[in-house]
């Protein structure tokens, strides 16, 4: 089975981290997130995925260098310009000659979802297109998907007035598509199949969708990426479960580690205290500082204290600094 996963977006609410690099090639738990991503599509039948890019394609070649991820073969399908979620599921499935069922998945998503049993679904459903749902605690942000009992879509409701949702289930971004899907995309033309094409199909009577209450997150947010790396620390999958500390990390003995994620090549200097937070590979912090519930990839200065802070590559934190909620650098101040 062919699925193609969709990649090509800038990242912008996770800037400054994206500023170097894609938010799909971030690492999750020590792991790419790609490549995260393209194991729970192997587990659940895909044989072959092509990535739909736009942002610093480079990049996803030097994740997979030789096209294959464990028994997946990639491929690229580049956008010569951004055409929107219908436009890039088109132009990839153009470069991979789908002509049968396929999977689409949105490239920020982690989730344990059974990919079989959404295929089973949709097979037995009849559908043109089938959603994958999934429950959470405030629908009142998100685009509500209201279906039947057999899971016929009957209407999308988004960013209802809290209070007014009729449910708590929302589109959780891998689908199941016909190839006939494919004619509602056309071909070069920037189109949205959220906000065009599956109402389309719900007007035909032909959009499905099954709800699961699996792990589940978008790690478009700095909280929602923090969360998910930290959420690696104590995955009950062998899958999914990370190592706190890279073995390439180079840590000072003094010093202290707390619920974290350090990445390779990480340097901390003697006496500085870690909680809560994520170590990109390369970062570097000096000697005596704290760290909290923060994101790191450029430079910590020696006394510095940070807490729910952003750094990017590019960014410094001076020593003897005290920043909290902050980004570093801001990101208005960085190039796209």
């Amino acid at each position: 089975m062919q699925a193609i996963v969709l990649v090509g977006g800038f990242g912008t609410r996770l800037r400054p981290l994206t500023d170097t690099v894609p938010k799909p090639v971030l690492p999750v738990g020590q792991v790419p997130m790609i490549v995260r991503l393209v194991g729970q599509l192997e587990r659940g039948g895909v044989d072959q995925v092509t990535l739909a890019l736009g942002f610093k394609p480079e990049h996803f070649n030097s994740v997979f260098p030789d096209q294959r991820c464990g028994d997946v073969a990639v491929q690229y399908a580049v956008e010569p310009e951004p055409l929107d979620t219908g436009g890039a599921i088109r132009f990839a499935a153009d470069v991979a000659g789908i002509d049968e069922t396929f999977v689409v998945a949105n490239g920020d998503v982690l989730t344990d979802l059974d990919l079989g049993a959404l295929v089973g679904f949709h097979r037995r459903s009849g559908a043109e297109a089938t959603l994958h749902l999934t429950p959470v605690d405030d629908p009142s942000v998100y685009g509500v998907v209201d279906a039947d009992e057999s899971g016929r879509v009957r209407r999308f409701v988004e960013k209802p007035t809290p209070g007014t949702e009729p449910c708590d289930l929302v589109n959780a971004g891998t689908y199941v598509f016909e190839p006939r899907m494919l004619e509602r995309l056309p071909s070069g033309v920037r189109t949205s199949v959220e906000r065009q094409t599956f109402p389309a199909v719900v007007a035909d009577g032909a959009l499905y969708a099954m709800a699961t209450d699996d792990y589940w997150i978008d790690i478009g947010r700095p909280d929602a990426y923090l969360r998910a790396n930290l959420d690696m620390l104590s995955a009950t999958s062998p899958l999914s479960r990370a190592e706190a500390v890279d073995p390439a990390a180079r840590l000072d003995q003094t010093v202290t580690v707390a619920h974290s994620v350090i990445g390779a090549d990480v340097t901390v200097g003697a006496g500085t205290r870690i909680s809560g937070s994520v170590l990109l590979p390369g970062a570097i912090v000096g000697e005596q500082a704290i760290i909290e519930d923060s994101i790191v990839m450029g430079r910590i200065g020696d006394g510095a204290h940070v807490c729910r802070v952003v750094v990017g590559q590019r960014g410094e934190v001076a020593a003897a600094a005290r920043l909290d909620g902050v980004r570093v650098p801001a990101p208005e101040a960085t190039e796209p």
